[in-house]
């Protein structure tokens, strides 16, 4: 049983000897120094959202509206935060969700390797992306023994498509998640402030330029980036249910399908034969004033029917880890907050920002009481505000 809180007891341990943490342990604090750490362009691409960023604010908001009851006289001397994910025991219940263009959030821009390397560190699953500065099979290759999943976006090319996902199951990804709510770039007003498409020429196409089929159709002399911006949708093409059902039939991997938030539509993708479903709205970077992804996910967890159900948007601290699992949650994704740690310290950075969230999720659980996962229920939340 992983003792997530000793991170904890390191810190201190440091601080007799006069040493500080060399990164920051508050969120708004990490966020500020990732800003002067990042180059202008990559920090608005990765800080921002959608339109006024309205339903970014709104999904962390959303977690202030919920409080945890603490349970006295119980005092848990170990927490089990373990949980299984199709058949997989996991020592805890946090993922890396997939960022793209990840890469250059590091200072050599290769950041899908460095979260990689943090991945087989922490035991925290990582889902490496179609856009990355690095092939997959290089990057699954430094995943150790923790399982890694990869995520989709789906080209309209089937051939390539295929080829995609045939390479994610042959490098040893665990399950594959496909991303719904991005076949077209939302409205983004810090990029297009700078008219930075950060994509592009950013050197994220690695998994396009490299992949078989994508280079059987180059021809003499062509340059391999220029061919994929010229004539792919970056972000895959238009996925809807037809393509679903070609989808499920190239790959026995668990599939999951990522930006879904209404309970018909887990339903629907029940039908299709899914393994697991994703409840996110993309952080707020796709849609503005749309519901926080929090709101939305009691409605998807009764419509999946025991479908794990993954999740992320917003999640900014242990707390939030701890009030999404106890509304039942089946693992929690967190993003912005390991991209910043990347930015200011690499691999040491993003396992900072990992070992901070999971120490302070069982230090909650600690002192309010819940032993174990399964004691984080929806009668262990009341709303508030």
């Amino acid at each position: 049983m992983a003792a997530f809180a000793e991170y904890q007891d390191e810190l201190y341990a440091r601080g007799l000897t006069g040493h500080q943490p060399p990164y920051p342990i508050r969120f708004a604090e990490l966020e500020e120094k990732a800003s002067a750490a990042m180059t202008p362009k990559v920090w608005e691409y990765v800080a921002g959202g959608a339109g006024d960023e309205h339903t970014q604010r709104a999904n962390c908001a959303a977690f202030e509206r919920w409080g945890l009851y603490p349970r006295m006289l119980v005092a848990p001397a170990e927490r089990d935060l373990s949980i299984e994910l199709f058949g997989i025991e996991l020592p805890s219940p946090v993922f890396m969700a997939p960022i793209g263009v990840i890469g250059v959030c590091a200072q050599d821009g290769h950041g899908d390797l460095a979260c990689a390397r943090a991945s087989a560190r922490t035991g925290v699953p990582f889902f490496a992306g179609t856009l990355s500065a690095d092939p997959m099979e290089d990057v699954a290759a430094l995943l150790g023994d923790t399982p890694g999943f990869f995520q989709l976006y789906t080209p309209p090319d089937r051939d390539l498509a295929a080829s995609l996902v045939h390479r994610a199951e042959a490098a040893g990804f665990t399950g594959i998640a496909v991303t719904l709510d991005t076949w077209v770039t939302g409205w983004r007003p810090r990029d297009l402030r700078g008219s930075n498409y950060p994509q592009v020429p950013s050197g994220c196409l690695r998994n396009y330029t490299g992949d078989p089929v994508f280079q059987r159709r180059l021809g003499p002399g062509d340059d391999p980036v220029e061919v994929a911006v010229r004539t792919l949708p970056i972000f895959g093409g238009p996925f809807r249910w037809d393509d679903l059902d070609w989808l499920r039939s190239q790959t026995a991997l668990p599939l999951m399908l990522k930006g879904i938030c209404h309970p018909d539509d887990v339903r629907r993708a029940k039908d299709h034969g899914v393994d697991g479903i994703y409840c996110s709205n993309h952080g707020g970077r796709q849609a503005n004033n749309g519901l926080p992804a929090l709101e939305c996910l009691p409605g998807v967890l009764d419509a999946a029917g025991g479908l794990p159900v993954l999740f992320d948007s917003g999640v900014r601290t242990g707390a939030d880890v701890v009030k999404a699992l106890a509304l039942g949650a089946t693992a929690v994704g967190v993003g912005r907050p390991y991209a910043y740690g990347l930015a200011l310290g690499g691999v040491d950075g993003v396992v900072h920002v990992l070992r901070s969230l999971l120490a302070e999720a069982d230090l909650i659980m600690a002192v309010d009481g819940y032993p174990a996962r399964r004691d984080l229920t929806p009668e262990a939340l009341r709303r508030v505000g």
